[in-house]
């Protein structure tokens, strides 16, 4: 249920970025939740090997070269997906922005408040009457 929910956001902030960009075009509904899920096994599989390729220029760039590689499996799935097209870098970068501050705060959003924060609880306990704990 999780997936699927996480799956409609992506989809739905992909067809925000292709209403935002002139450079990126969705020829519906299904062709944007194609494209979704195909950015999502793209990013599951490819992106953390890139990621790792990349991980010296990733360092000194304080990790904007992220967006980089982001724009790049956004192009790649372009190519994949019929109905889904992106035109240029340029598109595809700012696309990548839009796409993953949107999944950022919806995702934010729907994640439940115990996973939010952290919560460590600590005992303190002291000894009392030679080998009695309170």
């Amino acid at each position: 249920m999780i997936i699927m929910l996480r799956w409609l956001i992506l989809t739905g902030s992909i067809i925000l970025a292709s209403y935002m960009l002139d450079g990126i075009r969705v020829a519906g509904f299904w062709s944007a939740f194609f494209a979704a899920a195909a950015l999502g096994v793209i990013n599951a599989l490819l992106r953390p090997l890139i990621l790792l390729l990349t991980l010296p220029i990733n360092i000194m760039t304080l990790g904007l070269f992220t967006f980089v590689i982001n724009a790049i499996m956004l192009s790649l799935v372009s190519v994949i997906i019929p109905g889904f097209e992106v035109i240029g870098f340029g598109s595809a970068f700012l696309g990548a922005l839009i796409i993953t501050a949107v999944n950022w705060f919806l995702n934010l959003l729907m994640t439940p408040k115990a996973e939010k924060q952290a919560r460590v609880d600590v005992i303190d306990l002291k000894r009392k009457d030679g080998d009695r704990w309170e």
